[in-house]
């Protein structure tokens, strides 16, 4: 596995996976200069696999709520802090809400975890080298914290 810079580099994977897989060749980084500006993050080199959780509180569906989204499988819905976002919250399945990650810590080179505490949204997925698969920053937490990679 290797470094580039060139977002064009033809040996960069993208997007998260759906089966496992080796890591991909190289992995983009912002560059030396870029990570030399500072950072607006702490550089942290490992995060956790804890697979996607609800940010905010989660209410029960209304009975009106469960006969409309019935063929989806919603159990709960997430309501979303306000802001000037049109998407105003997100339902569950409770296949969804009993999904967990696998809980191996991953570690990343000094470029890599460099270029999260520079722009902390570089990247959308990330690998998580027990399930062998790049999957949404979401589903990590920094390592010793609650605090999801890539937020």
């Amino acid at each position: 596995m290797s470094l580039t810079t060139d977002p064009k580099d033809p040996e960069l994977g993208h997007g998260a996976d759906e089966s496992p897989v080796p890591q991909n060749k190289k992995y983009l980084v912002l560059s030396e200069e870029e990570r030399a500006k500072g950072f607006i993050r702490p550089v942290r080199r490992s995060y956790r696999h804890v697979g996607e959780c609800p940010k905010n509180p989660l209410r029960d569906l209304t009975a009106e709520e469960l006969e409309r989204y019935a063929q989806f499988k919603y159990v709960a819905y997430e309501a979303y802090p306000s802001s000037d976002s049109p998407v105003k919250g997100r339902y569950w399945t409770q296949a969804q809400l009993d999904k967990k990650g696998c809980g191996t810590v991953t570690t990343m080179g000094d470029a890599l975890a460099e270029t999260y505490a520079r722009d902390p949204k570089f990247y959308g997925s990330t690998y998580c080298v027990t399930c062998q698969m790049h999957r949404p920053v979401g589903e990590f937490v920094w390592d010793g914290t609650d605090e999801v990679v890539g937020s």
